[in-house]
């Protein structure tokens, strides 16, 4: 018996002497909270996958000056990648005939502000949803016509993006006009900026995108819908949807992705 309080002793004094020698723990990943260990996430091999952007749709991408691909999308993917070892390959392609591509399987995720519908679901899979977003009319500062008034107003020109919700949107809004619709949102606000148009239907968080490029030009003049969700594309039943949604989940628990969204204007 003294001779196991012996052992039992040294132990304790053992353990003692390798505190204060500064052993420590492993820690648990900071970007993977207690409540989702990294354990649990997949884990990918450090495979390639290819992610389709605009780098058009600020401030989800865009290119900066030093022609780097920047924005939301880029930061948030490679958080993903990073909790479940795999790297992200970003590949620009035009929004008009993207669902057909996704379809085909051509990329292996869509990273773009992508509206969730009943419809594109029935021919891609999506995420989890990672905000909810509601569509403005953007115009520019010097404009005295609110959004009801442009409404009613014969003359008033609008414009939005092809094939998007924000077109259908501004079709639903501003019964009885030609809506204008461009091959991306860029092109928009630039006809806005230049007069071409009078306003651009666009969900506020882009409305803020491109009003921070061009400080002091652009305004919004009214809400036109509400309650969409965004959320990440992937062809149907991909093996790629279940481990983005894990990694969104941890990132959602340990408040990265809240993080993320502030720095990017996505919420206050």
């Amino acid at each position: 018996m003294k001779k196991m309080m012996v052992v039992l002793s040294f132990m304790v004094l053992a353990s003692i002497i390798l505190v204060g020698c500064g052993a420590t723990p492993t820690a648990t990943p900071t970007a993977v909270p207690p409540t989702v260990p990294a354990k649990t996430l997949p884990d990918l091999g450090g495979k390639s996958i290819t992610v389709a952007v605009e780098n058009a749709y600020p401030p989800f991408n865009s290119i900066d000056a030093s022609g780097q691909g920047v924005g939301w999308d880029y930061d948030v993917v490679g958080a993903i990648c990073k909790l479940l070892n795999c790297k992200p390959e970003f590949k620009q392609s035009a929004w008009d005939g993207i669902f057909p591509a996704m379809q085909a399987g051509e990329y292996d995720m869509l990273a773009d502000g992508v509206t969730f519908t009943t419809d594109r679901a029935k021919i891609v899979d999506f995420s989890t949803p990672y905000v909810e977003v509601n569509q403005y009319l953007l115009v520019r500062t010097v404009e005295t016509r609110t959004a009801e008034q442009m409404k009613a107003d014969t003359n008033a020109k609008i414009g939005t993006q092809i094939g998007t919700t924000n077109e259908i949107a501004a079709k639903a809004y501003f019964t009885g006009k030609t809506i204008q619709s461009f091959e991306d949102f860029g092109a928009a606000v630039l006809a806005l900026k230049s007069s071409d148009i009078d306003g651009v239907v666009i969900d506020n968080i882009a409305a803020v995108g491109f009003m921070n490029v061009d400080p002091g030009v652009f305004k919004l003049a009214g809400q036109i819908a509400t309650g969409e969700t965004l959320a990440f594309v992937f062809p149907q039943n991909s093996a790629l949807k279940d481990p983005v949604n894990a990694a969104l989940a941890a990132m959602t628990a340990d408040g990265t992705l809240q993080q993320l969204n502030k720095k990017w204007g996505l919420t206050p």
